[in-house]
């Protein structure tokens, strides 16, 4: 399978997971510095 297909599927997937972050928090509404700050600690969760 060609490599940019691969990373078109790792891409989907991790918005997919993002999705279902937020999907399942119990808050409707994130401030920017909020949603920042989650993406870094799943950045550094994956490290």
């Amino acid at each position: 399978m060609p490599i940019e297909k691969e990373i078109a599927k790792i891409e989907l997937a991790t918005l997919y997971e993002l999705r279902l972050i937020f999907s399942e928090g119990e808050r409707q509404d994130y401030t920017r510095d909020e949603i920042l700050e989650m993406l870094d600690k799943i950045a550094v969760a994956k490290k």
